[in-house]
């Protein structure tokens, strides 16, 4: 009802007129007929609206969805009008809006470009929006044939050449357009137990997207035989496909070998692989780099860091050897979630081809058992630092002070950056010299004094002699240990032995006053003072008469 009044309010507007200040959803509503020259930024926009406000089959909606084909196709010449149709910006499968010359090659692209001309060429049109865009396949048996070839082959080629977020976006806007594209409500029925369609084949799966020529998983399922399934894995892997969709592939994969995927056939599973739980794949046979290689191909999608801890588990137990080409498609972090006991299964000589490996979420402990193999790994260099310690440079943070001390006073420019610098294990750097810092950083010095503040410089710093970082740094180092003051010079080397040994030894300054005889010239005796141990006077000793 409430849909009912907005529909009767709407009646008098035009929506067309300045469509941009109407939300989508209004715009779904829009009773008048959509200027030519802004069609397509009409429909753009209408299509971020919620089409299930519209019911199936409805005029309301049919009428929306045929304008927007007649946007779409205008000037094509296509007779007659096509059917109900959803047109919809498929995001995320490209950023740039490409000239409408193009059509599609013989192997099935279709590049959005220049190129030849192909007037009857629906791809050409889907390069023509801001955005590609997406039909259904259910087009009206008055669009040509070749037409709706070419709308699947472009669509293919742009799946298959998508990135996994990209395609799960894809998927969203195709569950749309199956939905868009049904005249009713789908019926429940009671499942039949056998196909009631045409039963897939090689040819079907090369030509057609099967999500909308089998609009039910179990249906899906009854149409695709183990033998078709196993043939042509690879080719309905690069089909459009829902998970549930995939899932029946998966069961099928599991009933045709329910001892185990042979190793051969993991190394097909492709986007597949990902839909297995890791107590599954722990009785994988991955005995191989090349098995290892396959599953972990950045082609199959995303894989969740316990299953690839999983896999290499697996891989090791099973005698299994990591290579460097694998621990690069492994990755830095996902080494660090190894065990030890796992990495030291590592061959040095692997890492020594890994490239450039960012082992910073690692332990300490494994830092240290990876910088060893490093060290072993690229021992031949030694004799040129500066081409050891650029291969050397991303294990770094595992290495003792006695090794980075050889760095800093190989003789040549280190030139270490600041980020390695700080990477140093803690322990190690406060073990290094003013020196041994100013060679180790080089040019790159002067960036010291941006860091002071980190705790690992201002530590390091607190223990270095300040006159030293003003001297040998001279870059503006604060904090550093104060020489001594107010305290007295040592005694001039010409002071005699005895002097030398009073200033030693502490002996009495003044001595006793000694009775002497009476001295007639003399009016008056010294008299003696008690004795203490530090006497403060000489007497005077009288000379005898």
């Amino acid at each position: 009802a409430q849909l009912s009044c907005l529909a009767r309010l709407l009646a008098a507007k035009n929506l067309t007129a300045d469509f941009g200040s109407f939300p989508p959803d209004l715009l779904l509503f829009n009773p008048s007929e959509v200027r030519a020259g802004s069609c397509r930024e009409f429909y753009g926009r209408a299509s971020r609206g919620k089409l299930e406000l519209l019911a199936r089959g409805s005029a309301r909606r049919t009428r929306l969805l045929r304008g927007a084909l007649s946007c779409l196709v205008s000037g094509v010449g296509w007779p007659g009008t096509p059917t109900l149709l959803l047109v919809k910006p498929l995001r995320g499968a490209g950023g740039s809006s490409p000239s409408a010359g193009s059509a599609p090659r013989a192997g099935g692209s279709a590049p959005c470009g220049p190129g030849t001309q192909h007037p009857l060429s629906l791809s050409q049109h889907l390069c023509t929006f801001p955005a590609p865009l997406s039909l259904s396949q259910h087009l009206s048996p008055s669009v040509p044939q070749a037409a709706r070839e070419g709308f699947r082959r472009s669509f293919s080629a742009a799946y298959s050449s998508q990135s996994p977020s990209q395609r799960e976006k894809s998927l969203i806007l195709l569950r749309a357009l199956a939905a868009a594209s049904a005249p009713s409500p789908p019926r429940l029925k009671r499942s039949s137990g056998r196909c009631l369609s045409q039963p897939i084949t090689a040819s079907s799966i090369a030509d057609s997207i099967l999500f909308f020529d089998y609009d039910t998983p179990e249906q899906f399922d009854l149409c695709l035989s183990n033998k078709v399934f196993l043939e042509n894995l690879e080719a309905l892997l690069a089909q459009p496909l829902p998970t549930e969709y995939s899932l029946v592939l998966k069961k099928k994969m599991d009933q045709m070998f329910p001892g185990g995927i042979p190793e051969e056939q993991l190394r097909r599973l492709g986007p597949l692989s990902r839909l297995y739980s890791e107590e599954e794949m722990g009785g994988w046979a991955v005995t191989s780099g090349r098995t290892l290689a396959a599953l972990l191909s950045p082609s199959g999608g995303a894989w969740r860091d316990s299953q690839v801890q999983q896999l290499l588990s697996t891989c090791l137990a099973r005698g299994g050897s990591l290579t460097g080409p694998l621990l690069r498609e492994i990755g830095g972090k996902r080494l660090c979630n190894l065990q030890e006991e796992q990495i030291q299964l590592i061959p040095a000589e692997a890492l020594g081809t890994a490239g450039h490996l960012n082992i910073s979420s690692c332990s300490q402990a494994k830092k240290e058992q990876l910088y060893r193999k490093a060290r072993e790994a690229f021992a031949s260099l030694a004799g040129t630092p500066g081409r050891y310690y650029c291969q050397i440079r991303p294990f770094l943070g595992g290495a003792p002070a006695e090794d980075l001390k050889d760095l800093a006073n190989a003789g040549v420019a280190i030139d270490m950056d600041l980020g390695t610098f700080l990477a140093l294990n803690p322990k190690e750097l406060q073990k290094l010299s003013v020196t041994d810092v100013k060679n180790l950083l080089g040019e790159h010095l002067p960036e010291l004094k941006e860091a002071e503040n980190e705790s690992l410089v201002m530590s390091w710093v607190q223990r270095q002699s300040q006159r030293e970082l003003d001297c040998v740094l001279g870059i503006g180092l604060q904090g550093g240990l104060q020489e001594p003051t107010g305290t007295t010079p040592p005694p001039h080397p010409s002071t005699s032995a005895s002097a030398t040994s009073l200033a030693t030894v502490p002996v009495p300054t003044t001595l006793s006053t000694v009775p002497s005889p009476p001295n007639p010239s003399t009016s008056a005796s010294a008299t003696p003072m008690a004795t203490t141990p530090v006497p403060t006077t000489l007497s005077t000793v009288p000379s005898p008469p």
